[in-house]
């Protein structure tokens, strides 16, 4: 089997993080960031060629990539929409604007549409509480959205 995925050349990357690590146990958290920016996300198949290959449970492996909110076990869409649900972000309803994206794209925070267009993501805060509330569309941030501007600007993303 792991010959069969050394031929992959994204498990060569891999491979090669953690072989630069000694194959230590302590080596889990630097080869998920490898695997994850060689793949674009954690597949089943990837935890389990790293936890063969650290000699660590699967448990283990799956445990710690679902445990940090940055990894990601299904594809990223090819639009993201990251909603601020800081302290200053949620008084000023960024609930409601989560619930009204997630309502209109029939997805939940952390989900990407079946289309795979677009990912919604909540975020613990992004750093600008004087625009509050606030979501990041692709890379552009938007302050002192509304709830329907919301969802007008995701829209336009996914028309792209």
């Amino acid at each position: 089997m792991i010959s069969t995925v050394l031929k992959d050349d994204r498990y060569k990357m891999v491979e090669k993080t953690m072989k630069k690590l000694n194959y230590d146990k302590s080596a889990l958290i630097e080869t998920l960031h490898t695997a994850q920016e060689t793949f674009g996300y954690l597949e089943n198949e990837t935890l389990k060629f790293i936890a063969r290959r650290l000699k660590l449970p699967y448990s283990k492996v799956y445990g710690v990539a679902t445990f940090y909110h940055f990894f990601r076990l299904k594809p990223k869409g090819k639009h993201t929409v990251v909603v601020c649900m800081g302290t200053a972000c949620y008084i000023k309803d960024a609930s409601n604007i989560l619930k009204k994206l997630e309502e209109r794209f029939n997805i939940k925070a952390g989900e990407t549409t079946k289309d795979e267009l677009l990912s919604l993501v909540s975020a613990r805060c992004v750093g600008s509480c004087s625009l509050a509330p606030i979501a990041i569309y692709d890379n552009k941030a938007i302050g002192h959205l509304e709830i329907e501007q919301s969802v007008k600007e995701a829209e336009e993303l996914v028309k792209c």
